[in-house]
């Protein structure tokens, strides 16, 4: 990976020709300081920012996607209409950023600052996929591709993180049936644990459910909103 300079970067900006983007992709930046500054509509896929102050920066427009941020606080930064797409923000300290209109579909956002963040209806990924309150209906996709319909009650936690994928604390199987749902079953075992049984008319409960919903890959039933996702999944 290519590392660029300060100097390069800013020439690059002052050469950019009408509305085009800047080409910055899949480059390395590295112990500089960007606080406060214009970077807007920038091409910045793939880039690592290691030791980059970028509190107040303005990266609206910016392509962002796959973007690593290590010990670069962001506080503050200017990220509307952004793809944040797979951006691995882990650890971030995102307090007061502007992400209005961005998408952060499958960005990692464990343990990030996000105190104070502002989003808007267009902001994609950020809010949660599930509903907030009240009873629904979801489906999850077992061993031998049998699709289990669940239905989570008003009570039960749920959480979503970036991406379209859901968790709930607990839910009551409806029905389980094949793929084609030319056949139904009594019975269908989690993927990842074999000992976790879904049975139709009975209940299932994650005793142990995390309520931090950024950590995506982490106890809960995870579930999808739609039969087509999960048969998909």
């Amino acid at each position: 990976m290519r590392q660029v300079l300060k100097e390069e970067l800013m020439e690059a900006l002052q050469e950019r020709k009408g509305d085009a983007l800047v080409d910055m992709q899949d480059v390395r930046l590295e112990n500089m300081d960007l606080s406060g500054m214009k970077l807007q509509r920038v091409d910045f896929s793939g880039v690592t920012f290691q030791n980059v102050r970028l509190e107040k920066a303005d990266f609206s427009g910016c392509k962002l996607k796959n973007a690593w941020f290590e010990d670069s606080p962001l506080r503050g930064a200017i990220l509307q209409d952004a793809d944040m797409s797979s951006c691995m923000l882990r650890k971030a300290d995102m307090r007061e950023c502007d992400i209005r209109g961005a998408n952060l579909f499958s960005a990692v956002l464990e343990k990030a600052k996000l105190d104070g963040i502002i989003s808007d209806e267009r902001t994609r990924h950020f809010r949660l996929h599930c509903p907030e309150k009240g009873a629904f209906l979801a489906y999850k996709k077992c061993c031998y591709d049998r699709i289990v319909e669940l239905l989570v009650p008003a009570d039960a936690k749920r959480s979503s993180a970036t991406m379209n994928t859901c968790r709930c604390s607990k839910a009551k199987v409806l029905v389980i049936k094949s793929v084609d749902c030319s056949e139904y079953y009594e019975e269908a075992w989690s993927i990842v644990n074999e000992n976790f049984v879904y049975r139709t008319g009975e209940w299932v409960e994650e005793p142990a459910f995390d309520e931090d919903r950024w950590n995506d890959s982490t106890r809960g039933i995870h579930i999808w909103m739609s039969r087509e996702e999960a048969i998909a999944y």
